[in-house]
């Protein structure tokens, strides 16, 4: 066979010629950033499960000549021109004769903003920017296939997005301008005849200085297609011609040949039938790159025309096994707007699992045959094709045969029939016939892009104008290793007739033959096996209600059990955002209390902001790659480069604990990094570490449980305790005794740029440059200096920005900092260190999981007159920051409640599990939750409303004391309280609900409304301290400095707010270049809501003397220009160059006696969540969610909303959806976006309104502001007591008790099986009981 090894493709217009070393440029992410230099395309988990790096590619049909989906076939529907892909996933070489566009070529600061890029920006759609261009490309495809969309369009566009800062809603604003209002809606406000309420300004507001526009869309860049850039006429020529030669790329280590037609492809497979075959490489590629899989020759099947014919007949559709999932999809949704009702019964229940089956990118990646031969029950298609009676046309060089699709067809996890020589070539899809009924079923962790826990596909056939069984297909996904048949069961039902008999035998056979095994993959036997009881008693509702409707049966079906037959459907988050405008007597040039744009928004937005692995490598630059334990209590045999090759201290101190950079003799968790590998390249770097291999001698005890730390006497010192009254004697007066506790799991920061550093030696006085994503740079640099055994002085880090930070980048990156520069140091050359996602999670540690232990006495109008509370926190093998956040959960645990007598305990328990750290809240979350259950759990026992409790147990008076004695007034805490209550119509929803919750049996909705106290600032006083340095040029402009770190808060924007209204010149006159530690020394972290408080007092302090020093220039000659006025001083040799500095409040707390002024001052707020839960599988919708939030007066409203709305959503993945999995014997399971779920789009509110409470002040802050950085979080909390107020009403219809464990998260699983019913009976009684689970609660 011909063969060439010239690969030709184009990248933003420009073309591009390559005789490419694979595994080099394997991936497309790693091509555009490290040869093009396009950086703006961002990787962040390497598996395509994030969305960041979006680009968007097209290619030509030379059949249909147009550009279309890379699914070449016969089809005489129209098909979208471009597609996005993941570029992590898409190896480069599958590009040939493709155009790329990444987010630089659709436009530039330099040149012309693309509008996408324009409005997402405006509309404060980005914070940290990381996910920004992967936004931008996935909207900007969807307008160049539909240049008018409707907000379902957009919706689906953006499902395969995550972003960990925004909430989504300012992402939507921005891009829902491009809306037709004619035929989609825009918003809740709006019509179609309408304005749209945006432009409404004040539409819904009483009160004239309240606004609820944050951005203005007047002025924004038309859409212009004609500006677009154009499809290469080289690559139509190109497709014209068709060249038949196999393509052949050779590598180091990898060969990969790309077959022209399925001849060659054939061939190919007889002589290496072992080789790995892909399309799309969803499946393969992070087999390859996050497993670090190898095989020696892979062969790419995207050129083979054979593979992507679709084809329509008499007997319904026959579909290459090369064609996309997007492919199917468009034809299924073809199929069911023109086909009869009754032939397409098949195909709606298959559309329906495609629309819920990952992102757009992954649909237009991943194939049919790629989905069916992975052999994985978890994906969700092979269970309904199955049912559907689908088959499949299998080829080799012998021939071709056709098989079913059934349970015969694997044979294996990861395993089917077909020969190494095979090839599935085509899907045989039928019709269906009239007396069929089909249906399918899943349940994930997340609604949308999540991989299925069960999936279902049932199929029923019925005799004619009968009720009579005459076949019966089940399948079940996810609760064995393969696709599973119940064959007893469907043989056993054929022949009986349809009706609540038939359900009862049904029921009863499946329990007995579903066999979970108990240690499944994933965990939850009892649950999977009530999902498949359930999943079948959905499907006979649905085809009694069916039969109803043909006439074939009279059986109805009580009212109240339909809503159990209608899916959630995700919406595009809608709502309102109100603020108070600035004082009309406020100069317009003013900016501070304006909702300005985030000032590198239009930069992330083009993809030119840069990260610290955005900048280009340094000659000779080499990587480092981590060597972690894979014990969790171990003595180390045998050394490498570690702990011995560390010139400095191998010890980080942090206060009064000591923590190894290197483990030297013993190792105390799963991850604990033993070493490090340096080499030339990341993957060489990778697969040496890979190879390493440490003998372990295992040591006793090994603790991994709050559990097992409490049983074994295992804590860290400090304890600590702290007390208000008399809680023993108050307790024995109490009408009541409560005793009860609330587990409250960890959750993982997956903030979307991972942790890593370039250290770069300069060659001389041991002098070293770090630029690194730390929120601690004054750390890193003492740490760093520490483990070189140079003094700080000679260190300097710099920091750019951030992708994230939440708390999770202020310790652990000091270490890895330290560790990259010890190999700097030895190797006397520039090292890059760059985590990958799963070593990010493994390595770094997250939110400590809690367990909250009360006993409480109160009054039977729920008074609480005494509480007793032990908190005990996991924390991991090292103190870290375990006690901080431990105190911080003890000062926040009586929220906004006066209890007279109040006892609190605090331990950190150590275990043997990678050290949990900072995250946004540190502590606060979990202390007031624990708080937060009690007042719930008295309300329930009372027969109360919640509401009723809350208000009772307040703080009322004008001045009131904390139970550590710290003075505050609540008039703001109780108008926001009030406030929400009355904007969230409260009452009349609570009477919807139970009106709802009574005509409904499978479905109930909950609502919930909490207030909140958050203390703001550090408890140790002396880091409540900022810093600044501001520069001023002869030119006019003016440089800031500071020692806050930009992560997507916003502090750099605020910083030059306060700049422009002290020095009275424009933002754009105004630039701060980088948080660097030679500019500003010994600065604190940017944490604890503190940023801005700091900082912006330290910036007005500098611009304050630099104006001292020009007012009497300025007074001299009143007329002149602001650059004069510079010149002027310069002339004078007047200093244009200031300091500035701001010592915060003396605030800490003497824990002998319990008291003391904690904090600086308090945020307050309150939040409601509405919820709907289906009672059947345990998915739950939010529904609304109405937050009001005292801000003081914000200094940038659109910030603040937006730090509320993303702490919000990120509190409720907290509380519902994200769960840490660790193994038996201590190992992270959740290691990347595949197992780890944090909110996407689907799982906001639908309606989801933010509103900064008006005349609020706060004298203790910079303008009268307040931090608002990690109060919102806790709100997540409205959710998670919504869904147990759904869960009781559910429970007491069935006449169950509505006192009830629930443990947060309030996950799928643990909603359905505090549910009780008759499944979760059967399933619970012949599941049988592992003798070692598959993961553990820690």
């Amino acid at each position: 066979m011909a063969a060439s090894s010239e690969l030709l493709f184009y990248v933003n217009g420009k073309k591009i010629i390559e005789k490419i070393q694979i595994q080099k440029k394997a991936c497309s992410v790693t091509f555009g950033g490290k040869v093009l230099g396009l950086t703006g395309t961002k990787s962040a988990c390497g598996e395509g499960g994030c969305g960041a790096c979006t680009v968007m590619v097209s290619r030509y049909d030379h059949n249909k000549e147009r550009v279309m989906y890379p699914s070449k076939h016969v089809s005489s529907f129209t098909h979208s021109r471009h597609y996005t892909v993941t570029a992590c996933l898409q190896p480069i070489v599958t590009l040939h004769e493709a155009a790329v566009v990444t987010v630089e070529g659709i436009g530039s600061t330099k040149t012309k903003l693309h509008p996408v890029q324009e409005r997402i920006a405006k509309a404060h759609g980005s914070q940290c920017g990381f996910c920004t261009p992967g936004m931008v490309m996935s909207m900007y495809t969807l307008l160049r296939n539909q240049p008018q969309p409707s907000m379902e369009d957009i919706r689906e566009a953006l499902a395969g997005n995550l972003c960990r800062c925004t909430g989504y809603r300012p992402i939507i604003d921005g891009f829902k301008t491009f809306c037709n209002r004619q035929t989609s809606r825009c918003c809740q406000n709006g019509s179609g005849e309408e304005k749209c309420c945006r432009e409404n300004g004040h539409s819904d507001s009483n009160q004239s200085d309240i606004s609820e526009e944050l951005f203005i869309q007047d002025n924004f860049l038309p859409l212009d297609p004609t500006q677009d850039l154009i499809f290469p006429p080289e690559l139509m020529i190109k497709a014209q011609q068709s060249s038949r030669k196999m393509l052949c790329f050779r590598g180091e280590r990898v060969t990969l040949k790309s077959p022209s037609d399925l001849s060659q492809l054939l061939e190919l497979k007889s002589q290496h039938p072992e080789a790995p075959l892909f399309v799309g490489n969803t499946t393969t590629g992070p087999k390859l790159q996050v497993k670090s899989q190898h095989s020696p020759l892979l062969i790419y099947a995207g050129r083979v025309c054979e593979l992507f014919r679709v084809e329509w007949s008499r007997n319904g559709l026959s579909i290459g096994a090369g064609s996309s999932l997007s492919c199917l999809k468009e034809e299924m949704e073809r199929a069911v707007q023109q086909t009869e009702e009754e032939l397409s019964v098949g195909y709606r229940a298959l559309l329906q699992t495609l629309q819920c089956l990952a992102g757009k990118q992954i649909r237009n990646m991943a194939t049919i045959g790629g989905n069916i031969m992975s052999a994985n029950p978890q994906y969700d298609l092979c269970s309904v094709l199955a049912a559907l009676d689908c088959t499949l046309d299998i080829c080799s060089e012998d021939g071709t045969r056709t098989v079913a699709l059934d349970e015969q067809m694997f044979t294996g996890f990861g395993k089917t029939i077909l020969k190494p020589n095979e090839v599935l070539l085509c899907l045989h899809i039928p019709y269906s016939k009239p007396s069929e009924y089909v249906a399918a079923f899943r349940q994930a962790q997340r609604r949308e892009f999540a991989f299925s826990i069960v999936n279902t596909g049932i199929k029923v056939s019925l005799q004619h104008d009968s009720n009579t069984i005459e076949t019966l297909r089940i399948f079940y996904g996810g609760i064995g290793p393969t696709l599973v048949r119940p064959v007893l069961t469907c043989q056993h039902l054929v022949g009986r007739s349809w009706g609540e008999k038939l359900l009862s035998e049904a029921c009863s056979s499946l329990t007995e033959e579903i066999k979970v095994p108990p240690s499944i993959p994933g965990g939850k036997a009892e649950y999977r096996k009530t999902l498949a009881l359930s999943f079948f008693y959905k499907f006979y509702m649905y085809v009694t209600e069916k039969m109803r409707e043909r006439g074939v049966s009279n059986a109805r079906l009580p009212l109240e059990h339909l809503s159990a037959l209608t899916p959630f459907k995700n919406e595009v988050p809608q709502g309102k955002q109100s603020f108070q405008l600035v004082s009309q007597s406020q100069s317009s040039s003013d900016p501070v209390g304006r909702p300005s744009m985030h000032c590198s928004g239009v930069e992330q937005a083009a993809g030119e902001a840069k990260y610290y692995d955005d900048l280009p490598p340094v000659h000779g630059e080499l990587f480092v790659h981590m060597v972690t334990s894979t014990r969790a209590h171990a003595k180390i045999i045998g050394q490498f480069i570690s702990a011995t090759d560390v010139p400095g201290s191998n010890q980080r101190q942090w206060f009064n604990t000591v923590e190894e950079i290197f483990a030297e003799r013993e190792v105390l968790c799963v991850g604990q990094i033993i070493g490090a590998l340096v080499a030339e390249s990341r993957e060489q770097a990778r697969r040496a570490a890979a190879k390493i291999q440490v003998t372990y001698e295992d040591l006793q005890p090994v603790l991994f449980t709050i559990q097992d730390a409490i049983k074994h006497n295992s804590y860290f010192e400090p304890k600590r305790k702290i007390e208000r009254g008399d809680v023993d004697k108050a307790l024995e007066t109490a009408e009541h005794i409560l005793s009860d506790e609330i587990y409250m799991g960890g959750q993982e920061h997956f903030y979307m740029e991972t942790q890593g550093v370039i250290a770069v030696p300069r060659g001389e006085s041991d002098e070293m440059d770090l630029y690194v994503g730390t929120q601690h740079a004054a750390f890193t640099q003492e740490l760093v200096s520490q483990a070189l055994g140079v003094c700080s002085n000679k260190i300097t880090c710099h920091v750019k920005r951030l992708g994230g930070g939440f708390g999770g980048k202020v310790m652990k990156i000091a270490a890895l900092s330290a560790i990259t520069a010890v190999a700097a140091q030895k190797t006397g050359k520039a090292v890059r260190c760059c985590l990958d996602r799963g070593d990010d999670m493994l390595i770094t540690g997250g939110r400590h999981p809690f367990l909250g232990k009360y006993k409480v006495g109160y009054n039977s109008d729920g008074t609480i007159v005494a509480a007793d509370v032990t908190y005990y926190s996991n924390g991991g093998c090292t103190l870290d920051e375990s006690a901080f956040i431990m105190d911080k959960a003890l000062l926040h645990m009586d929220n906004a409640y006066r209890i007279p007598h109040l006892r609190g305990r605090g331990l950190v328990c150590r275990t043997h599990l990678p050290s949990n750290t900072a995250f946004r809240g540190f502590g606060g979350p979990q202390g007031l939750m624990v708080m937060e259950s009690v007042l719930h759990e008295v309300a329930v026992r009372c027969g109360m409303p919640p509401e009723k409790v809350r208000e009772v147990n307040m703080y009322q008076d004008d001045l009131c004391y904390t139970h550590h004695m710290q003075a505050f007034c609540p008039a703001n805490m109780l108008r926001c309280w009030d406030q929400c209550l009355q904007r969230a119509e409260y009452q009349s929803r609570h009477r919807d609900i139970q009106r709802f919750n009574s005509q409904n049996r499978w479905r109930k909705r909950g609502i919930a409304v909490l207030p909140q106290k958050f203390g703001v600032g550090f408890s140790k006083g002396f880091y409540n301290q900022g810093a600044a340095l501001v520069n001023i040029y002869k030119d006019g402009s003016v440089l800031v400095s500071h020692g806050g770190t930009e992560m997507g808060q916003g502090i750099h924007t605020k910083a030059l707010q306060v700049a422009s209204r002290v020095l009275k010149v424009p933002m754009s006159s105004i630039f701060i270049k980088e948080t660097c530690t030679g500019n500003v020394p010994n600065a604190a972290p940017s944490a604890a809501s503190f940023g801005t408080d700091a900082v912006g007092m330290a910036v007005k302090d500098a611009c304050e003397k630099l104006m001292k020093r020009l007012m009497p220039i300025i007074e001299k000659s009143p007329k002149n220009s602001w650059k004069q006025w510079v010149n002027e001083a310069y002339f004078q040799k007047i200093s244009l160059s200031a300091t500035g500095f701001f010592m915060g409040p003396p605030t800490d707390v003497d824990w002998e006696k319990g008291e003391g002024n904690a904090y600086y001052y308090f945020t307050f707020g309150a939040c409601c969540s509405e919820v709907e839960i289906d009672c059947l599988t345990g998915d739950h919708k939010n529904i609304r969610t109405d937050i009001v939030m005292d801000v003081g007066k914000s200094i940038n409203p659109a910030l603040d909303i937006g730090q509320v709305e993303g702490g919000f959503v990120q509190g409720l993945g907290l509380y519902t959806i994200e769960e840490l999995h660790y193994s038996p014997d201590g190992t992270l399971l959740t290691r990347g976006p595949s197992q780890y779920k944090i909110p996407a789009l689907c799982d906001v509110p639908a309606e989801f309104n933010v509103h900064l409470l008006a005349d609020a002040e706060n004298p203790h802050a910079i303008y009268m502001s307040k931090g608002i950085g990690e109060p919102p979080v806790f709100f997540g909390a409205t959710v998670f007591f919504a869904i147990k107020s759904a869960i009781a009403a559910a429970r007491l219809e069935r006449g169950l008790s509505a006192v009830f464990p629930l443990s947060s998260p309030a996950t799928a699983a643990r909603i359905r099986m505090a549910c009780e019913d008759q499944f979760t009976e059967m399933a619970s009684s012949s599941t049988e009981k592992a003798s070692s689970p598959w993961c553990i609660n820690v």
